[in-house]
């Protein structure tokens, strides 16, 4: 029978395994065979979807196709188990494998150019702004005085080079949804004195969760058919990179680390402490910044240390009836902020030799016409394990600072930080160092929307902690401190009037300020 016919029993076969029963030998050999039939009609499907490619893009998108058919394989091989980790084998990182960052060697500003010199940075530049409302890449949204995320990372590394007389070139990793507006924005910054380079991540295919076989009929992309296609998450950075011929070329040029990070993320700068520990300890591959963990990144991934090697555990990987131990802040203290520090020549390695392995997360979607599809993904921290003496260092968490959503804008917008050479830094007015707690209603879930609700943002530099639900405005000038709860009910409106002065308040009902 051909697999399309039978794929569903198959699917549903492999989805059932790992529930503890035996498997007798003839169970096995099924699934054996149920596998390779899966992978040969994949890779049937992958070559037709080739031979519709342009005859010039086929090179370049074959070996993003190969790369796909060997995920799926691992996909098959995994599938079906209880989880990706023994929970009994778990154990704390050693003392010496995650340090404090204030126990780093301080920098010999004479030798932070020979330094920089030997540096690359790469900014994951791969999401759309859709949920916060915007159209394009999440880079383009203004954050700060009519700035976007690029700008300000632009201005970053402008005042990096300019500051230390350096070279440090920007890398910027797309995906195909942000590839050509990306391009069409980096016109304007041709006259600053900085190296530009992109590169895209890989384009796969999404595959029918009964079948298992790709949706798309062709390669050829376009806005009909674009949500058959995923960017595979920002592990896909290490073969993409490789393929774009980028990491050759900055190797050939004297270049030894990458610093990596999420171009969202306004804390991640570069570091010239942490790069300073690698240059002093050069048999160091890869470096990953961690921070405490508080109640509000109970779902972030955490460094443990599992069969005699230090790796990153997702929440993805943790068995159903251990999620509440993984979020534990007491068991599990420290979180991968996704800054991190990998040695170039240790990437080459991994790829060429083809022994770079990393978990699978499975992504389970339903597109808009029902089709219940899966995503396979990886994180780029899950490749630790492939990396010598690969070394935590827990930072302050001014070194993330994630806009994930509107009231993290609102957090960089208002005055509690202060903008000087594109890094956003905590106002000195500020007395203690931690971020407020902000959580916004689905009002301002969108950025046009959040914008029309502000008057002008209000002076946080006191506040603790603001909720804010339903039909909410705020006036000109307003101080929020300590505790503020803002409900407006279903059906009512509240306006905070200008100067408003709200310390330890809860404010509800219906507060609306007419103009006369």
């Amino acid at each position: 029978m051909p697999f399309g016919q039978d794929g569903d029993a198959y699917a549903s076969l492999l989805m059932n395994q790992g529930s503890g029963l035996k498997r007798s030998p003839s169970q096995k050999e099924f699934q054996s065979q149920a596998r390779r039939d899966a992978e040969r009609h994949l890779a049937l499907e992958m070559d037709k979807l080739l031979d519709t490619c342009p005859e010039e893009s086929r090179p370049a998108i074959g070996k993003q196709f190969e790369g796909y058919k060997q995920l799926f394989a691992q996909f098959l091989e995994e599938a079906g188990t209880a989880a990706a980790v023994d929970w009994d084998d778990i154990l704390p990182p050693p003392a010496d494998a995650v340090i404090p960052y204030n126990q780093l060697p301080n920098y010999d500003p004479a030798l932070a150019r020979e330094y920089l010199d030997k540096l690359v940075v790469i900014k994951l530049n791969g999401g759309l702004g859709t949920s916060m409302g915007c159209q394009g890449p999440k880079s383009v949204i203004s954050v700060r005085n009519e700035l976007t995320f690029l700008d300000l990372t632009v201005r970053q590394i402008e005042h990096l080079n300019k500051t230390y007389g350096c070279d440090v070139p920007l890398v910027l990793m797309n995906s195909f949804n942000t590839d050509e507006d990306t391009s069409k924005v980096l016109r304007k910054y041709g006259n600053i004195n900085i190296k530009i380079h992109t590169f895209q991540q890989s384009r796969y295919p999404r595959i029918n969760k009964e079948s298992l076989l790709p949706i798309a009929k062709t390669a050829v992309v376009n806005g009909d058919n674009i949500e058959n296609w995923y960017p595979p998450g920002h592990g896909d950075i290490y073969e993409s990179f490789s393929n774009s011929g980028l990491l050759d070329t900055f190797i050939k040029q004297g270049k030894e680390y990458l610093f990596l990070a999420n171009i969202d993320n306004q804390g991640a700068t570069v570091d010239l402490r942490i790069l300073t520990l690698l240059m002093n300890e050069k048999n160091r591959e890869m470096v990953m910044e961690v921070t405490d963990k508080t109640r509000a990144d109970v779902k972030g991934g955490t460094l443990i240390q599992y069969h005699d090697k230090l790796r990153l555990l997702e929440i993805a990987q943790v068995p159903k009836w251990h999620v509440d131990d993984f979020k534990s802040v007491s068991k599990f203290k420290i979180f991968n902020t996704n800054n991190l520090w990998i040695k170039l020549d240790a990437i080459k390695r991994v790829v060429e030799n083809k022994s770079l392995s990393m978990e699978i997360i499975v992504n389970n979607k339903t597109l808009d016409n029902g089709l219940n599809v899966i995503q396979l993904e990886r994180a780029v921290g899950a490749a630790m394990q492939n990396f010598d003496n690969p070394l935590g260092v827990n930072v302050p968490r001014s070194r993330f600072l994630p806009v994930k959503k509107t009231q993290d804008l609102l957090l960089i917008m208002s005055n509690l930080y202060l903008l000087k050479s594109g890094t956003l830094g905590m106002s000195p007015l500020r007395q203690f160092p931690s971020t407020p707690i902000i959580k916004l209603g689905t009002h301002f879930d969108k950025v046009r929307d959040f914008l029309k609700r502000f008057a002008s943002i209000p002076n946080l530099l006191e506040l603790d902690h603001l909720t804010v639900s339903g039909d909410v405005t705020f006036g000109k000038g307003v101080v929020l401190k300590g505790t503020v709860i803002i409900i407006a009910n279903h059906g009512e409106r509240i306006d905070i009037p200008p100067g408003a002065i709200l310390e330890n308040k809860i404010v509800s009902g219906n507060l609306r300020i007419l103009d006369h």
